[in-house]
């Protein structure tokens, strides 16, 4: 028998009964995530190990992270990590926690990347392909701009090698995490700091973005009792102003300077905001397409732009 004496079973039915106490969804997911995250477990391995006891150092640690979860703390930043898109990322406070939303703004990318550069039953033009002498044979660029984590850039970095991706944030510790998880994956990404898309050395084909977009005064129902959670996150990666626009409204502007002909923009919007965000882009890119996409809760959430 250890100090402790506790089992994994033991202190996840302890953790499952104090989480829902709290109001979590997921009581008993989050108390395994916690428990592997101690233990250094994969799920199959600590259900073979249910009932075996644990060190007196172990229990405690878990009494500690557990103390992180009920105090409101997201489970991401008391673990230091969330799965996107298949890979796990690094995060902590100085960043936003990447959401399963975002990943459909980056499967639409990826499909417009992949089916010839065009948004789906529009024209475009193909991006050029690597081995191809002249103009052709230079990397065609993508800039995520706000990369935060870095959960977008790296994903199209390590899903679509032959892109040239750079990675844009103001916030000199969100680029110290996005250059981590980087390198953690093993892509090549250029990181830059500065302003939405200022900080870029010339246009690129593809630019993805997920700016803040939260009205002002929803911040504090955003941020209150029923989203405890959000009160932990960068303030400035949620706030787009009185109307929620004001960010994706310098961003837009910003667009026809720094998108290559037939190039195409993605961004991740409010549920509320598709006709606002559509009507920017075509006033700031006319003769452009733009398009609003739905989220699996049939929402507005992803604004998609071909320019002319």
């Amino acid at each position: 028998m250890t100090e402790s004496g506790a089992s994994p079973g033991s202190l996840i039915a302890q953790a499952v009964a104090q989480l829902e106490q709290i109001g979590i969804e997921t009581p008993r997911l989050e108390a395994e995530v916690l428990v592997m995250h101690v233990i250094g477990l994969t799920r199959a391995q600590l259900y073979a190990r249910w009932g075996e006891a644990l060190s007196g150092d172990m229990a405690r640690r878990f009494q500690a992270l557990l103390q992180r979860r009920l105090g409101g703390e997201p489970l991401a930043y008391v673990v230091g990590h969330r799965e996107f898109y298949g890979r796990q990322f690094l995060v902590d406070p100085r960043v936003l926690i990447p959401r399963p939303e975002t990943e459909l703004m980056v499967e639409a990318a990826l499909v417009w990347v992949r089916q010839g550069s065009r948004l789906p039953g529009g024209e475009g033009q193909a991006l050029p392909e690597p081995g191809r002498r002249g103009e052709g044979a230079r990397r065609p660029a993508v800039a995520d701009v706000g990369t935060g984590c870095g959960a977008i850039a790296v994903t199209l970095a390590a899903e679509c090698p032959r892109l040239r991706v750079y990675a844009i944030d103001r916030f000199p510790g969100a680029v110290e995490v996005a250059r981590e998880n980087a390198k953690r994956q093993g892509v090549d990404v250029t990181f830059l700091e500065g302003d939405l898309l200022e900080p870029l050395p010339g246009p690129v084909d593809l630019v993805v973005a997920n700016l803040p977009y939260v009205r002002e005064d929803q911040l504090p129902r955003w941020c209150g009792a029923a989203q405890v959670e959000l009160s932990w996150e960068p303030y400035e990666a949620l706030s787009g102003g009185a109307d929620g626009l004001e960010v994706i409204r310098r961003f837009l502007g910003q667009a026809p300077r720094y998108l290559n002909p037939g190039g195409a923009l993605f961004m991740e919007i409010a549920y509320d905001q598709g006709l606002a965000a559509r009507r920017l882009a075509e006033e700031a890119l006319p003769g452009a397409t733009a398009r609003v996409s739905k989220d699996l809760a049939g929402m507005d959430r992803i604004l998609s732009v071909q320019s002319p």
